[in-house]
């Protein structure tokens, strides 16, 4: 027994000195490395070309007149495309150089960026039920709307054209004594009509419209959120695999 004790110690030491010069042989594995560069090669591209347009269009006179953009929107582009075109550097000169400092700013860059829009998803769901309600409350401000603006009164004749509607939130009363000629539903099936006033008017007001486009335009983004949420995903798992590849080399 006194003979066996120390022959299992001698084993179990060059086991593990086995394992290490394994791991330092090995280094860094190419095709991780390479994935990873081609990874960040594409997230910089992509940051560019949102950096380079949101800067033609702050400072084009033709785009703002041609598009009418606004302006904190082209700003926040312009931010965007440069966290992404910092991220995309560092993940690059990381994989290439096998930097563990670089691809440590890149994780934890990713990371933030992962959790915010996690969790500006998870209010979006928490607060979807709640966006007619406050689209009410805000609508009722102007009502009537023949005592609004002449601009406001020309959008909301616009929208009416466009989403077949009438009013903001009772329908053709919400206009008061003034009805426009928008609100006309002739033309149209009659169970998207009703008779206000002796005229045929558009039955649904255009709060329901509205919160439809909002609806559908909250399942694109979360959609796309979720989509951009697994790529930063497989990004954090490449680069932390790379950099403990780096630290055993």
């Amino acid at each position: 027994m006194q003979h066996i004790v120390p022959f299992l110690r001698s084993k179990r030491t060059n086991t593990a000195g086995l394992l290490t010069w394994t791991l330092k042989m090995a280094g860094v594995s190419g095709c991780m490395k390479y994935s990873m560069f081609f990874f960040n090669f594409l997230f910089w591209l992509c940051g560019c070309f949102i950096l380079g347009v949101s800067i033609w269009l702050r400072v084009s006179k033709d785009a703002h007149q041609t598009i009418q953009i606004d302006i904190s929107a082209v700003n926040l582009m312009i931010a965007i495309g440069a966290i992404i075109m910092g991220l995309g550097f560092f993940g690059c000169c990381g994989a290439i150089r096998e930097s563990r400092c670089l691809l440590l700013l890149f994780f934890i860059g990713l990371l933030l960026i992962f959790i915010l829009l996690v969790a500006a998803g998870i209010l979006g769901v928490v607060y979807r039920s709640k966006a007619e309600g406050m689209l009410t409350d805000t609508l009722k401000k102007y009502i009537p709307i023949d005592q609004q603006s002449e601009e406001f009164k020309k959008d909301i004749e616009n929208l009416q054209t466009q989403g077949k509607c009438c009013g903001l939130i009772n329908g053709a009363q919400d206009w008061g004594a003034a009805i426009p000629s928008s609100c006309n539903c002739k033309g149209d099936p009659a169970s998207n009509c009703v008779s206000y006033k002796g005229t045929e008017v558009y039955k649904q007001p255009c709060l329901q419209f509205l919160a439809h486009v909002v609806s559908k335009h909250a399942a694109i983004i979360l959609g796309v959120a979720f989509g951009l949420a697994v790529v930063m995903l497989f990004g954090l798992g490449f680069s932390m695999s790379l950099y403990c590849q780096i630290g055993s080399k």
